[in-house]
């Protein structure tokens, strides 16, 4: 399996070696349950079906979910075996299918929904750092797009993540994964059926990036985009040694932000309160609902 899925174009043999994302050629989860804190139209009342996918295609240095990003802790499992944990999370009434962090599976999840038909909507949640043509893999298996714009200038995107070219893919798949699912659409109950929703997680001392971002977005998309403006970042990682992300975001921050957001013009918004910044959001990565 020669990997070509991610803007990274490590072209990694992964039934030989990881790619820079940390994979082999299987499957490799990390914790497979219902979770209830993220958007109100994901989570409603009785939880979103996540499963995180062990590895990452970008790193941020800032990942909250740094053991599952960074060191790809998880268990590898067979494509039989993740159409059965889609089953058990179903079976416990989840309104969706989350699939998070799963950009260096994308080819494979794509022959995977081909054969899967949910009843419920599945959702790719994803860094925002993807390759269209990927990203076309997917057109009519996935119901709702969650990305992220992480950043909007290179200098930020290279010393964060990596990645100088960040923006240049991230825009381009935004408009790819807008293309192919519109606007969001809830149901009676206000549950997300189909749609994108942009997330944006602002980061101290980067509240420029955030404005940048979010005056891209309202020149290139609908006004009617559904957006989350995100204060949840906690210090994880080598970001506790680099300022000025080695803190939580000021109120400060987050009030200039969404002041912002409303000059742009923006309705559909979802904001976050200050608690939302604490560690005790972050899901107990211990595999569980992985092993049936």
């Amino acid at each position: 399996m020669i990997c070509s899925a991610c803007p990274r174009g490590c072209n990694a043999d992964r039934k030989k070696n990881t790619g820079v994302c940390g994979a082999r050629e299987k499957y490799k989860i990390a914790r497979a349950a219902p979770h209830f804190w993220e958007e109100p139209c994901i989570s409603g009342e009785r939880g979103s079906g996540t499963v995180f996918f062990s590895g990452c295609s970008l790193g941020c240095v800032f990942c909250q979910n740094y053991e599952v990003s960074h060191r790809a802790f998880g268990k590898e499992i067979s494509e039989d075996r993740l159409m059965r944990i889609f089953d058990s999370l179903i079976e416990k009434g989840v309104h969706n299918i989350n699939l998070v962090t799963p950009t260096h599976y994308a080819p494979m999840l794509a022959k995977t929904l081909e054969k899967y038909d949910s009843p419920v909507p599945v959702v790719y949640n994803s860094s925002g750092y993807e390759k269209v043509e990927t990203l076309k893999m997917l057109e009519g298996l996935v119901d709702v797009y969650l990305p992220d714009i992480k950043y909007f200038d290179s200098g930020i995107s290279k010393k964060y993540s990596g990645a100088a070219d960040y923006f240049e893919f991230a825009s381009k798949a935004v408009l790819e994964m807008f293309r192919q699912v519109g606007n969001l659409k809830t149901n009676e109950n206000g549950i997300a059926e189909k749609g994108l929703i942009i997330r944006h997680m602002v980061l101290p001392g980067n509240i420029s990036q955030t404005q940048k971002i979010f005056s891209w977005v309202r020149e290139n998309l609908p006004e009617e985009t559904f957006i989350s403006v995100m204060r949840q970042y906690t210090p994880f990682g080598e970001a506790k040694n680099m300022p000025p992300i080695d803190r939580p975001l000021s109120s400060r921050e987050y009030s200039i932000v969404k002041d912002k957001i409303f000059d742009l013009g923006f309705e559909n918004c979802f904001f976050q309160s200050k608690s939302s910044s604490t560690e005790k959001f972050i899901p107990d990565f211990n595999l569980e609902g992985v092993d049936l």
